[in-house]
């Protein structure tokens, strides 16, 4: 049986947070739906999306009769709205979140929460270039997976709660330690946007030094598809970057190793050696499993 929340307030509604209100207002999972955030215009664009019932600007009032709070804002400011709200928290509610990261940020908020409050990290790994909730959608999570990332505090009840919303997103829900989570995703995620920003910021280098140029007027598939993430937002990324700072600077060297060797082969003009690099790099893409529903992040 679906959860159902008497009151859910969404903290930060824009594109995950937005997409996940829609989907708890258009399958009845909650009974109202109060957004949270800085910008009142944006609130307004979500109240006519139908992501949020209504908007409050003084968090407490939002939070205070919630039986489900969702974190959607950047990993680097749960700190803040926790301590300015989670003493208003009733006993009993549930506090998720949505971000990227887990690891010691899953400790310290489990930290914050007031005696028989529960927090269940999540991430869905589900999203887009574009941010926002005007690019929300109900459809966003179906075929994507969403990791909980429990610990021994995690309330079983508050878990279960979490876990069948999310699967009524029509994500794939699975669960893994928080600091398992920040070293998969290190790999899989972060140092592709790591690569994808530093990819651009080469190309901006390269014609500034030769103005004639016109790199984006001759762009084709290949650097579209491979720069597409680094169009993200730039504040989410810094915060994970931060966040996950000694799994990424790890990976990072592993990258640079990589293209140090193929920065030499080429260098040397070794044909053969260039070769069995690219083909074990092509036999390794090929036994990746289809891509499933939702970009990754």
């Amino acid at each position: 049986m679906a959860p159902h929340f008497s009151q859910v307030a969404i903290v930060g509604v824009g594109l995950i947070g937005g997409s996940l209100g829609m989907i708890l207002r258009r399958k009845e999972l909650a009974g109202n739906v109060v957004g949270i955030g800085r910008r009142v215009e944006n609130l307004k664009t979500a109240v006519q999306m139908g992501a949020i019932d209504r908007y409050v600007v003084d968090p407490k009032d939002g939070v205070k009769d919630a039986d489900l709070v969702v974190l959607a804002t950047p990993v680097d400011t749960y700190d803040r709205h926790l301590s300015e709200w989670a003493s208003c928290l009733k006993a009993g509610a549930i506090v998720t979140d949505v971000g990227s990261v887990k690891g010691m940020l899953v400790e310290r908020t489990e930290q914050a929460m007031p005696r028989g409050v529960h927090f269940v990290g999540a991430h869905p790994i589900a999203g887009k270039e574009k941010t926002g909730v005007a690019a929300g959608s109900d459809q966003l999570f179906i075929g994507a997976r969403c990791i909980l990332t429990p610990t021994e505090r995690t309330d079983q009840r508050a878990l279960e709660r979490i876990t069948v919303m999310w699967q009524e997103t029509g994500s794939t829900v699975l669960t893994m330690d928080p600091h398992l989570h920040d070293k998969i995703l290190g790999a899989v995620s972060h140092l592709p946007h790591v690569a994808a920003f530093a990819l651009i910021n080469a190309l901006i280098e390269i014609r500034e030094r030769v103005p004639a140029l016109d790199l984006a007027g001759h762009s084709g598939g290949g650097l579209r598809d491979t720069t597409r993430i680094a169009a993200s937002s730039p504040e989410m990324w810094r915060d994970i970057f931060l966040w996950n700072r000694d799994n990424i600077v790890a990976f990072i060297e592993a990258y640079e190793r990589s293209l140090g060797q193929l920065k030499q082969l080429i260098g040397a003009g070794d044909a053969a050696g260039i070769e069995k690099e690219l083909e074990r790099a092509k036999q390794e893409r090929e036994k990746f499993p289809a891509r499933p529903g939702g970009a990754s992040q």
